[in-house]
């Protein structure tokens, strides 16, 4: 009897779970989308109860609509995103919503920890930038702001875990999760002490920490579980979604960099030992005890081909759903149109303020070089130009640690674009390889889990199962043009520094929302 695996990516705009064979082939997939509260600029919040309820959906889904006899699946593991932080009670229900990366309240508290030796000093043991994204610094913020949270019966999880309590009863996260908190000392894979009297709460209030590899199973009561699996299925805690894409693209060797674009984006690459940035501007969180990503985060990737299409081409995506064609590719239709460049229009794509390069909540999304013969299809081009120059900037940094890349491997939704794959290679000059699956976080946390069960012995399984459709080569002539505008593109993020912050406290000043 054939066997079976499901991944389940817990992502910002949704949950989907894949049905993989044992060879790494994709059977089917199912995803819920959920919506992101954010009332005022600073604040993305979401339900964690959507968010569980999507996860059971998924799993139940994809294996309804694959039509697999459910003792044919051999497990099931997880991917999550990063640096989310809900408040729940000791009861485990939550006492706030999920507090996702993208929320910016903890700005304040961020920068007064960055500027000190002891902020400094964190981010060295724990290789989590001080930055509002970070558990640690929403902790900061509720223990000013809402201190009645910190109370001793309350915990503060992540969604996982969150999922993984409703589950199986029990509070655990995992080490890579743990090494987004800014509260886990890499080398002692444990709490670090001070973080945590920074932040206000004890080791009792937060997970008990296990391996990526660590799985429950399923209880044998089947009234207990909402999922049509048999009990006893083992769930393999699994790790986060960066570092699952690394090794679902197979991008775990020297010289390899992964590179993903979905909602936000991210440079990465694999790495033996933890290493950390004395400049603060890359992560490091674990894959495994034994193997670390290093990298660079960025808010603002798949996110803002949305945002263009909603406020820039209302009228091409109603022709496009009367087409029954896909708006994305109308977009890219556009946009193809425009020559490389965009005829000198620079977009900084800082519409939820940035992380890596710049670490600053307050940064702000602007066009320059705007003049009359500029059109609407050079702003959509130049959006998604502004995506890649800022992704480019994170490995101008990250090549300071590793050198200079050979070769790098790319997924998420961009990646379907033929178009947005060129852009990368072009910006990048470097040959952008695509694999034969978009699925790579969950492809990852189905080899971990294969690895934990020990039904394999080594990581590199995955390379097995990963092949790829794509390569793109730079174009020269494109690569030429790129090079003159990307340090025009960065001076000007550095000279609108001071004003990034002075419009900030504008739209603060002026927002009418509570920010609660």
């Amino acid at each position: 009897m054939n066997q079976y695996m499901i991944g389940v990516d817990i992502g910002t705009t949704s949950t989907k779970a894949v049905l993989f064979t044992t060879k790494g082939e994709v059977l089917n997939v199912h995803h819920v989308e959920y919506p992101m509260h954010t009332p005022t600029p600073h604040v993305a919040e979401q339900n964690p109860d959507e968010i569980y309820e999507a996860v059971i959906t998924s799993i139940n889904k994809v294996i309804d609509q694959s039509q697999v006899n459910r003792s044919q699946v051999e497990l099931v593991s997880f991917s999550s995103a990063m640096h989310s932080l809900i408040a729940v009670d000791s009861h485990g229900k939550p006492l706030t919503n999920c507090i996702t990366w993208a929320d910016n309240r903890a700005a304040n508290y961020a920068e007064q920890l960055k500027s000190t030796e002891q902020g400094h000093g964190i981010y060295m043991r724990t290789g989590t930038p001080i930055h509002p994204m970070s558990p640690l610094c929403k902790l900061m913020w509720l223990k000013e702001e809402r201190p009645e949270l910190l109370q001793g019966g309350n915990k503060f999880i992540s969604i996982k875990e969150y999922v993984f309590y409703q589950l199986f009863g029990e509070y655990v996260i995992d080490y890579s999760i743990a090494s987004a908190t800014g509260m886990f000392n890499l080398e002692q894979l444990d709490w670090d002490e001070e973080a945590l009297a920074v932040a206000g709460v004890s080791r009792e209030q937060l997970s008990k920490i296990v391996p990526t590899t660590h799985y429950l199973k399923l209880p044998n009561d089947p009234h207990e579980s909402p999922l049509n699996l048999l009990s006893g299925t083992p769930f393999v805690v699994g790790a986060s979604d960066g570092v699952l894409s690394n090794l679902g693209l197979a991008a775990s060797e020297p010289g390899v960099v992964a590179a993903t674009i979905g909602t936000s984006g991210a440079i990465r690459t694999v790495v033996d030992k933890p290493v950390v940035d004395p400049k603060g501007r890359m992560f490091c969180y674990a894959l495994t005890d034994k193997k670390w990503v290093i990298g660079g985060p960025v808010n603002n990737g798949g996110m803002i081909l949305r945002w263009v299409m909603e406020e820039f081409a209302a009228a091409e995506v109603e022709a496009a759903n009367r087409l029954g064609v896909s708006p994305y590719e109308l977009l890219m239709d556009i946009a193809e149109k425009v020559p490389a460049g965009s005829d000198g229009l620079i977009f900084h794509p800082y519409l939820s303020g940035e992380r890596a390069p710049l670490w600053n909540a307050n940064a702000r999304g602007s066009f320059f070089g705007l003049s009359l013969h500029h059109k609407k299809e050079h702003f959509i081009r130049a959006a998604l130009e502004g995506v890649m120059y800022n992704l480019y900037s994170v490995l101008l940094a990250l090549k300071e640690l590793i050198g200079t890349p050979g070769e790098i491997k790319a997924t998420g939704g961009f990646a379907r674009s033929k178009l947005w794959r060129q852009i990368m290679a072009d910006v990048f000059n470097t040959k952008v390889v695509i694999p034969e699956s978009f699925e790579s976080s969950c492809l990852g946390a189905t080899i971990l889990g294969l690895y934990g069960l020990g039904k394999v012995d080594s990581l590199d399984v995955v390379k097995e199962m990963v092949g790829h459709t794509n390569e793109h080569v730079p174009n020269e002539d494109n690569v030429d043009l790129y090079q003159e505008l990307m340090p025009i593109y960065i001076r000007v993020a550095r000279a609108l520094e001071d004003e990034y912050a002075n419009i900030t406290a504008f739209q603060k000043q002026h927002s009418k929302e509570k920010e609660y």
